[in-house]
């Protein structure tokens, strides 16, 4: 272990309970996750790289609502070495394969999720609209940058909605928030809407439903996420227009059908090689 940086490689121990609320629910928030020192070691470095990668420059009242929601900054591990190094952490990984009940997992991708001072909702949504993989053994880490209280936007989950597949076939949009909203009261989701405190993380499936408030606050809030999936995963063929999106960003190179290997997907963490 490298002893000059923080500690992002230590095991995290979950409980068997904790391993299956997870599976229930499909989240789980987990509070201590990260050290203050790492959230300050890397923190910093994770925002200088979303001001210098980022490409919306319209004001916040231009934007369509998928654009107000957030900044998003995507494989940031690619471009800066620090970042590649929290990515590839070995803590939040072998949570995740622990969660998933997998032997190992990879990394889909990274992404920077900044909800800037006035910055909108988050619509309504699942990740796995947008991933063309071929089962549910995929999991979001989602990391802020600072405690998060519930005027900077925090993520709120519907409880048990992974198993719930009427509105997979929305992406983010005024009408993902109305009809996935509107669905999760008459199917009685629960809603936990609730602040993270400073190193809290929390684990959520591709097909957990998940919406976030506004940031009614003067600063932004600051979120990294990575994206993990099992790592015996396979491509699917991509039959929609964001799926083939995913498919050219992150698996160029992979095959359909074939196990997803490629340069853009590695194995972060694997119990047969720890």
């Amino acid at each position: 272990m490298n002893t000059s940086r923080p500690d992002i490689d230590s095991p995290f121990a979950l409980t068997p309970a904790q391993i299956a609320q997870f599976r229930a629910d499909g989240y789980i928030k987990l509070k201590h996750v990260l050290s203050p020192d790492v959230i300050n070691h890397y923190g910093p470095i994770i925002s200088a790289e979303v001001q210098r990668l980022n490409t919306m420059h319209v004001p916040i009242e231009q934007r369509d609502t998928y654009n107000k929601a957030f900044l998003q900054v995507i494989n940031i591990w690619t471009k800066n070495e620090t970042v590649k190094e929290f990515c590839w952490g070995q803590r939040l990984a072998r949570m995740a394969a622990e969660l998933l009940g997998v032997r190992g997992v990879r990394m889909y991708h990274d992404q920077a999720l900044y909800k800037e001072p006035g910055g909108g909702v988050t619509p309504w949504h699942a990740d796995q609209y947008y991933w063309p993989l071929s089962n549910a053994n995929t999991v979001t880490a989602w990391i802020p940058l600072q405690a998060t209280p519930m005027e900077l936007g925090p993520l709120a989950f519907a409880k048990g909605s992974h198993k719930f597949e009427a509105g997979r076939e929305l992406g983010i949009s005024d009408e993902s928030e109305k009809a996935i909203g509107r669905s999760m009261k008459e199917h009685n989701y629960p809603l936990d809407d609730t602040p993270f405190d400073l190193g809290e993380v929390s684990f959520h499936y591709g097909w957990t439903f998940h919406r976030a408030g506004p940031n009614t606050s003067d600063r932004p809030r600051a979120v990294m996420t990575i994206i993990y999936m099992d790592e015996d995963m396979r491509l699917i063929e991509p039959h929609t227009k964001a799926r083939e999106g995913d498919r050219a960003a992150f698996a160029a190179d992979v095959e359909v059908g074939g196990i997803m290997n490629g340069r853009m997907t590695p194995v972060i963490y694997s119990r047969d090689a720890a």
